[in-house]
């Protein structure tokens, strides 16, 4: 089933803060340099991250949606073997979905991800992206992913292979180096840049960091300072305060949104508005986050069918009703109910059940 159009306003479940109250007062003149890579010109400072297991067709949908200006795919491999599982075949699906469509490869082997490449544009995508960002073990213990940072001459050869394949643009996402004492990404920056790369998403972490700690920005900033190629800086930005304060360091021209997206697709919709006016949208009401739950859930269903998609709806219901944990002392019981529910109309049922006391509730002690 397709999202259905909904009207969107921005989102914050937090209550506002007395400096969120000062910002509302002082609105401030804000960049409004699109991102531009190849023929497409992109409005929204915001970007959806690749993410394995979330950043399918039917969250994708979603967040663009909600204003994300650009989203990309989940990882696929660049092994020919591959390409054809069902798996693969999921990933790479644009059913209803607008241009430009992004798909991202990862792999080690130049000529496999040239060809790769070609494949995807093949089937329909408008923008490649390579991983050299990815730090899980199972994807650097093939030397792919962020493991590729530590070989810049395999990352030339890569760069230079999977542009001259295709004549669609290609961008790279990347993470600041290896570890914290090889932070290269300038250097791998350069080197994106004379290889034809036209965007570089620049996560704020090392490989070594994967995602603990704080992500840190004075990298992305230098790498903003060094090329000419728009750079989107990502990691740690959950808020709209967040966003402009990233932006406003590195320079970047917009911010990718990964983590701080799960559960609340609106993030994008809030950060624009905030980015745009100087000022906090109003959060949208709890019988319209029912209808965007409701209907990200059926779309899950009918995406992966109904037993799939019983399985991936649990993680977003979970994700999305963790927000609600201050408020709803059922929150954190009702996960655990969600998670043992096994057929789609159990799912739907719980959802509705669960946000029609959170409404009524609101209407009491109104």
């Amino acid at each position: 089933m397709p999202l259905r159009t909904l009207q969107a306003h921005g989102f914050g479940l937090t209550k506002q803060s007395k400096s969120r109250q000062q910002l509302d007062k002082h609105p401030q003149e804000l960049s409004v340099t699109p991102l531009i890579i190849g023929t497409y010109t992109i409005h929204s400072k915001t970007v959806l991250a690749p993410m394995v297991g979330i950043s399918d067709l039917p969250f994708r949908k979603l967040c663009r949606h909600y204003g994300a200006g650009l989203t990309v795919s989940e990882m696929v491999a660049s092994k020919t073997q591959l390409r054809n599982t069902h798996k693969s075949r999921q990933r790479i699906r644009f059913d209803g979905e607008p241009s430009p469509r992004v798909v991202q490869i990862v792999g080690t082997e130049p000529g496999e991800l040239a060809e790769a490449a070609k494949f995807n544009v093949d089937q329909g995508a408008d923008i490649i992206d390579i991983n050299m960002g990815c730090p899980a073990k199972k994807v650097c213990k093939k030397l792919a992913g962020s493991a590729l940072l530590k070989d810049e001459k395999l990352v030339a050869e890569i760069l230079h292979r999977v542009v001259s394949a295709v004549s669609v643009p290609v961008t790279l996402k990347i993470r600041t180096g290896w570890s914290p004492e090889q932070r290269n990404g300038v250097a791998i920056a350069h080197i994106a840049e004379d290889s034809g790369i036209q965007a570089l998403a620049v996560h704020g972490r090392t490989r070594a960091c994967r995602f603990k700690g704080e992500a840190e920005y004075n990298t992305i900033k230098q790498i903003c300072d060094n090329v000419k190629i728009p750079v989107i800086a990502n990691g740690d930005i959950n808020s709209p305060e967040k966003a402009k304060k990233v932006l406003d360091h590195t320079g970047a021209t917009c911010i990718m949104i990964g983590r701080g997206a799960q559960g609340r697709p609106w993030l994008f919709k809030e950060i624009n508005y905030f980015l745009n006016q100087g000022k906090l949208s109003a959060p949208p009401s709890l019988i319209e986050q029912k209808k965007v739950v409701i209907e990200h859930l059926d779309a899950l269903h009918h995406f992966y069918g109904s037993v799939n998609g019983v399985k991936i709806a649990r993680k977003h219901i979970s994700w999305y009703t963790a927000y609600h944990e201050e408020k709803c002392r059922r929150s954190t019981p009702f996960r655990r109910e969600f998670n043992q529910l096994l057929n789609t109309q159990d799912q739907r049922s719980a959802v509705r059940k669960f946000y029609d006391e959170l409404i009524l509730q609101e209407i009491n002690t109104a």
